[in-house]
């Protein structure tokens, strides 16, 4: 037998789903028919697999050791582990914003991904997971049932806040929040011209997955009828904040988040961001990393329940950018 008891960062998912990370490499036939059989038990009781699973409980496996070493598989190797510690060590520029309990909040430099794809090895997503380690807010062995990830994305050569969670709690609280955009985003970015915008602008966004660029319409009808199907409407709030000679600072709040969105519809406005070299702003001798772009701030909506201490909160990562 083989008792697990469920921590604080593994609890709110459903019982099933907490079984198949253990038990990775069993079949759910399996786990069905040992939960029927009382093989596997919550807190002593049968269980159907559907019970959301709590702090402290017990779930107990009435089965073999070499049974449960068999699924477990190789659930997490040393050299992962070590991707993580190296992520960490790689990329000393990443700084915690702000850290409690379910979440944390980092600033992102630019050339940094937000997660991993194709043969990129490093990521935040890789360099939070070393530093939970680091700091001992988790170990090896929590990862093989829960592994704590950013929330949010980021272009690569735009920096800023990214959301992290530490729990599953956290996450699902933050992916919500995300979800139904009660969450308010607001960057700072430099575009070129003397741009007198103010006010919510809305318009219709294209991208070409392909070519992983968007294109903005003012309206459908001017947008050709292949791209009807894919047209989603876009609302961008912009600010003037500062002139600097030709330059513009501007506070941009977004009310809807689609790809690419703040630098595709700058440069459709004609004011395009100061260095974005695919969206009309082009590489020039202010010798910028990337386009200036930078997540600065997240305004909370009142919140009760378990992370009510995030509730109306402002998490600010201001950044000054030199022209």
């Amino acid at each position: 037998m083989r008792e697990l008891i469920v921590k604080e960062l593994e609890a709110n998912q459903r019982l099933d789903k907490y079984l198949h990370k253990y038990l990775k490499e069993a079949p759910n036939s399996f786990l069905y028919k040992m939960m029927r059989k009382k093989n596997i038990v919550l807190n002593g009781k049968k269980v159907t697999g559907n019970e959301i699973l709590q702090c402290g409980d017990s779930v107990r496996l009435f089965l073999a050791d070499e049974t449960i070493d068999k699924f477990r598989g190789n659930w997490v190797m040393q050299g992962e582990i070590s991707l993580y510690e190296k992520a960490y060590l790689q990329y000393r520029d990443i700084k915690v914003t702000a850290e409690y309990e379910d979440v944390l909040f980092i600033e992102k430099p630019s050339g940094v991904l937000s997660q991993r794809f194709d043969n990129h090895l490093y990521s935040a997503n890789e360099w939070l997971i070393g530093y939970l380690l680091k700091t001992r807010a988790l170990c090896a062995e929590d990862l093989k049932t829960f592994k704590p990830s950013v929330c949010n994305r980021l272009d690569r050569n735009t920096s800023g806040l990214l959301i992290c969670s530490k729990t599953l709690l956290g996450s699902q609280v933050m992916g919500q929040l995300l979800k139904d955009r009660t969450l308010h985003k607001y960057y700072l970015c430099m575009v070129k011209g003397h741009c007198d915008l103010d006010g919510m602008k809305e318009a219709y966004i294209y991208k070409d997955e392909k070519n992983n660029k968007v294109t903005v319409f003012e309206s459908c009808d001017l947008a050709p009828l292949s791209y009807a199907d894919k047209l989603k409407p876009i609302k961008t709030g912009i600010k003037v904040l500062a002139y600097q000679e030709e330059y513009t600072l501007l506070e941009i709040e977004l009310f809807t988040g689609k790809s690419h969105q703040i630098r595709a519809h700058m440069e459709h406005l004609g004011y395009p961001l100061v260095g974005d070299v695919k969206y009309g702003g082009n590489e020039n001798v202010k010798h910028t990393d990337g386009q200036m772009l930078h997540a600065y701030k997240l305004v909370f909506p009142k919140m009760t329940g378990p992370l009510s201490y995030l509730s109306e909160k402002e998490i600010i990562c201001e950044k000054r950018f030199v022209i």
